[in-house]
């Protein structure tokens, strides 16, 4: 019972911290906007007309498209039916591989490496994420974790390295808040295509799945397990790489 006191107040006491931290940004964030605005003549006149008219009025709620039938055409206003629209567009049930012209195989051989997390792989990964990047419905933003990082650090190892050694993962990672944002300079936003979706996970759950991306990369190179040929899902190869690889191609023939 005291254990379960302690950690409760400690929880407390972090979590104040936490809302002291994101007070302290927003009011930097503020001042900072404010300096701008007073070097500038026609910035500060537009904030003047902003807080004189528009910021008495109460905030306008965002409205959803029209969206259209991608079977027949039939266009819906109901938000129950956009619902089903999208999720036919984004959520849809994939088919089975067939792997019946598949006659041989075979195991490759067993790769032995550390699977421990040390600490300096934690701190270069929260390190290297954007400090202000979106979170999901924890509302814990990567810049928490990078000011908090000499208090946490030995429990995210801790934590990492109970996930991989009991090969389990938190309910609290596997939750992602999904969002539908229209694609920018189109026409009309009737049709599904003009949406994609955007998928906010957890913040520590990023840095767990950055780490085991790294490890399996660095894997994967140096036991040479993909084509020399391989562009994709590979270290500093990308499309343009590939690009520039057929036009060397096409210049040499």
């Amino acid at each position: 019972m005291q254990d379960t006191l302690k950690a409760w107040n400690e929880y407390l006491k972090h979590n104040d911290y936490k809302n002291k931290i994101i007070q302290q940004i927003k009011c930097a964030h503020f001042r900072s906007q404010m300096h701008e605005l007073s070097k500038a003549l026609k910035s500060i006149w537009c904030f003047a007309k902003w807080a004189r008219i528009e910021s008495q009025l109460s905030k306008k709620l965002s409205q959803f498209s029209f969206l259209k039938w991608s079977n027949i055409n039939h266009i819906t206003m109901m938000f129950k039916k956009k619902i089903e629209i999208l999720q036919e567009k984004f959520f849809f049930s994939s088919s089975q591989a067939n792997v019946n012209d598949i006659t041989e195989s075979f195991i490759l051989l067993t790769v032995l490496f550390n699977s421990r997390i040390t600490e300096n792989e934690v701190k270069q990964t929260i390190r290297w994420v954007k400090a202000d990047k979106a979170s999901n419905a924890s509302d814990i933003l990567n810049r928490m974790l990078q000011v908090s990082l000499a208090e946490l650090i030995s429990v995210l190892t801790s934590l990492f390295n109970a996930c991989i050694t009991h090969k389990y993962h938190l309910k609290q990672f596997k939750k992602t808040q999904t969002i539908v944002l229209c694609k920018s300079k189109k026409s009309n936003y009737i049709d599904s295509k003009m949406y994609w979706l955007f998928a906010l996970l957890d913040i520590m759950s990023k840095a767990l799945k950055s780490i085991m991306i790294k490890r399996l990369s660095d894997i994967i190179e140096t036991h040479h397990m993909l084509l020399n040929a391989q562009m994709k899902v590979r270290c500093k190869r990308f499309m343009i790489s590939t690009l520039n690889l057929l036009i060397n191609q096409v210049h040499t023939v």
